[in-house]
């Protein structure tokens, strides 16, 4: 069952993949290198974290999973994608029908713990309440989560980068958004579709309150003020009473 809160922005970023999705790969090549980047720290903390099984949420054509099948082939790796234009162009590539399958991730169907890490790379953004995706992440996470996604207040000129901090450290933020984009609550882009107002910072509380540390992995130069400066942050979150060395 989807959950689906802005029905005309769903049926328009449905329309984009429908079009983009035979070239969305090239389309978004220059997401490789940050993307890369974050999915080489996670990949040295499943080895860490004594990680056995993943969930990869919004996983598009299937990033996370193709190269989770090439680096650690014996690793039991599932993806959720609610797009069947992208589900297919993953199918495509050579993830199997029980690998990447359909499912929204602001409403898992998983039950809680399923999963020793639940993963996303640039899905939150294109979602209309990351934070009900986060807090399903969270609960069928047995070990961890990891998110590698934008931080809107760290994008932009340092003036630009100022304005947003200060409007949202005001609280305004939500209305400035509003009309910035004249009431729609979203914008649309050629190279990805709707997108949403979205950092990874918003989460940042709602993460650290079912997890014993949370970590941040800086994906653009800059400056040691991620939240201040770096347009895309990855976050591991560990939970609770997770245990390293557990392999079951």
């Amino acid at each position: 069952m989807s959950v689906d809160f802005k029905p005309a922005a769903t049926a328009r970023q449905r329309t984009y993949y429908d079009e983009t999705s035979p070239r969305y790969d090239a389309i978004h090549s220059h997401d490789v290198d940050e993307h890369a980047f974050a999915f080489a720290y996670m990949l040295s903390m499943i080895d860490f974290l004594g990680v056995e099984s993943v969930l990869d949420v919004g996983s598009g054509t299937g990033f996370a999973l193709t190269n989770l099948k090439q680096r650690r082939p014996g690793l039991a790796a599932i993806g959720v994608e609610p797009s069947a234009a992208q589900r297919a162009a993953g199918h495509q590539k050579g993830l199997s029908q029980t690998e990447l399958v359909e499912g929204d991730a602001m409403k898992l169907t998983f039950p809680d713990r399923s999963f020793d890490l639940v993963c996303e790379f640039g899905a939150l953004h294109h979602m209309p309440r990351p934070d009900l995706a986060v807090g399903e992440m969270l609960r069928v996470a047995r070990k961890a989560i990891f998110i590698c996604d934008t931080n809107n207040f760290g994008q932009g000129g340092a003036l630009a980068r100022l304005v947003k901090q200060a409007i949202n450290l005001a609280r305004l933020w939500p209305l400035a958004n509003l009309i910035k984009t004249r009431g729609k609550g979203y914008s649309y882009a050629e190279g990805d579709g709707v997108m949403y107002s979205y950092s990874v910072f918003n989460n940042h509380r709602q993460i650290a309150r079912q997890c014993s540390s949370v970590h941040l992995l800086n994906l653009t130069n800059a400056s040691p003020n991620l939240y201040a400066s770096a347009s895309h942050v990855a976050v591991l979150g560990i939970l609770r009473g997770a245990d390293f060395h557990d392999r079951g």
